[in-house]
């Protein structure tokens, strides 16, 4: 007879055996528990013999017990499950071989013999502190309490148990930056070289974004530059107070644009200072200055507000580069016109006379100069130019500039060597590089002005 054939009754025996003691222990009122679990322990369907050893014949004991496990920890898992903790990170009820602080070895409602069926957050919280995952912010996993999507509750080559690298892993989910940073010209130094917890909490934050810190903390942290001017400055600009900070302007982690801008300068700029006016006071419209047909001021043409203003902070009104006179009147001094001398030539308002310094001028006389070094009513840039865009050539104001209640006009018309004017504060005079007028002879000025009532005849403007 074969050897098989006589083992196969013992086997059948010890099967009925087996499955006839899980009946019993099921039955009655005594482990019926164990029956109501929606995710039983396969051993507990019916193998209570695969983990449990009879030691004592008498079962129900008063005293003491009747039984023993046939292994201790997780060596008698192992009996059936592959060994596991030979990775470089271990938890520690799985280095312990404490399996059953996570598991219930007899079954669970949740399908890992656990008691959540998918929240696992108050499983995990029975050892780790709750509170860094309860703030205001809560990341998508952490909400639904799927702490298993990100990390291995067992063990990991990763730090804290990850599932990947962290950035790789946040990707998996973030598809859409995956792909943004692929096609993206400019890519932020953090997001390029370090993982994204750099910047954001992977469980929850006070900061909208899952941030670290509140904006622009956060940015300053690297930006030092930055940070110091914001500091001591004594404007702000305002994007930079409210939640969104520097992502006002910036995109934080990629984008098509020079200094991750989140768009163009001027998009960006008039996305505030354009349209429908906002603050209070409500912010100048400056759109309206960049009309159709307008001719921009140079950095305008090129698109760039950061010619004349610092988009972060600044001791000059109007978040400005520089000194500019917001008068009428203002006589030149030095450093009185910083603004517009960081690209204009500052000799064009110091000297009376020139051939270089600018094209205003009769002959060699300096007509900037006579307008605005007057010691007393020295006329500012703004009695004559708009900031931004005008109707007129070079950036003259055909409207005029407000003096109180009245607009002058200016009338300016050029020729090829010079031009004329005639604004309210004078009769028209002309001007003329090659061929200088002599403004002594009586012909130089018209007999009939447009001049306000009372006014002299002056230095041609």
């Amino acid at each position: 007879m074969k050897p098989y054939l006589v083992l196969l009754p013992l086997v059948l025996l010890l099967a009925a055996t087996t499955a006839a003691a899980a009946e019993n222990c099921l039955a009655g009122g005594c482990h019926a528990k164990i029956a109501s679990f929606k995710h039983p322990h396969q051993p507990a369907r019916g193998g209570c013999l695969s983990c449990h050893l009879q030691k004592i014949k008498e079962h129900p004991r008063q005293q003491g017990k009747s039984f023993e496990l046939s292994g201790k920890g997780s060596a008698l898992c192992a009996t059936c499950h592959d060994a596991i903790g030979k990775k470089k990170i271990v938890h520690p009820p799985v280095k312990e071989g404490d399996c059953t602080s996570c598991h219930n070895p007899h079954g669970g409602n949740g399908k890992y013999l656990t008691e959540a069926d998918e929240d696992q957050k108050e499983l995990c919280f029975g050892c780790h502190d709750a509170a860094p995952f309860k703030k205001a912010h809560v990341h998508g996993p952490v909400a639904e309490g799927a702490c298993t999507a990100c990390h291995d509750p067992h063990e990991s080559n990763q730090k804290r148990l990850m599932k990947g690298e962290v950035k790789e892993l946040c990707l998996k989910c973030h598809e859409d930056f995956a792909k943004g940073m692929r096609e993206a010209a400019r890519v932020h130094g953090p997001v390029k070289d370090a993982p994204c917890t750099s910047c954001h909490d992977p469980h929850s934050s006070v900061n909208p974004s899952l941030l670290k810190e509140k904006m622009p903390d956060l940015c300053i942290g690297c930006h030092k530059e930055i940070g110091k001017r914001i500091k001591g400055a004594k404007l702000m600009h305002k994007p930079l107070t409210d939640a969104k900070g520097c992502s006002n302007c910036h995109s934080t982690h990629f984008s098509a644009a020079k200094g991750l801008m989140a768009g163009d300068q001027r998009s960006i700029c008039l996305g505030c200072h354009g349209g429908k006016p906002l603050g209070n006071p409500p912010l100048r419209e400056v759109a309206k200055e960049f009309g159709k047909g307008k001719k921009l001021h140079g950095p305008l043409k090129e698109g760039k507000c950061d010619g004349c203003h610092d988009p972060h902070a600044s001791d000059y009104r109007r978040l400005l580069l520089g000194n500019y006179p917001t008068s009428f009147y203002a006589p030149y001094r030095e450093g009185g016109y910083d603004l517009c001398l960081r690209c204009h030539d500052k000799n064009m308002l110091r000297y009376p006379d020139t051939t270089v310094y600018t094209k205003f001028r009769n002959g060699d006389r300096n007509l900037h100069y006579v307008h605005v070094a007057n010691r007393i009513k020295g006329r500012s840039c703004l009695a004559c130019h708009e900031t931004h865009g005008s109707d007129g050539d070079k950036l003259i104001n055909p409207e005029g500039a407000h003096f109180g209640q009245w607009q002058v006009k200016t009338r300016l018309k050029l020729t090829a060597n010079g031009g004329s004017c005639a604004p309210g504060c004078h009769w028209a005079y002309r001007y003329d590089r090659v061929n200088p007028v002599n403004y002594a002879k009586p012909e130089a000025a018209p007999a009939k002005s447009d001049a306000k009532p009372g006014a002299k005849p002056g230095p041609a403007k």
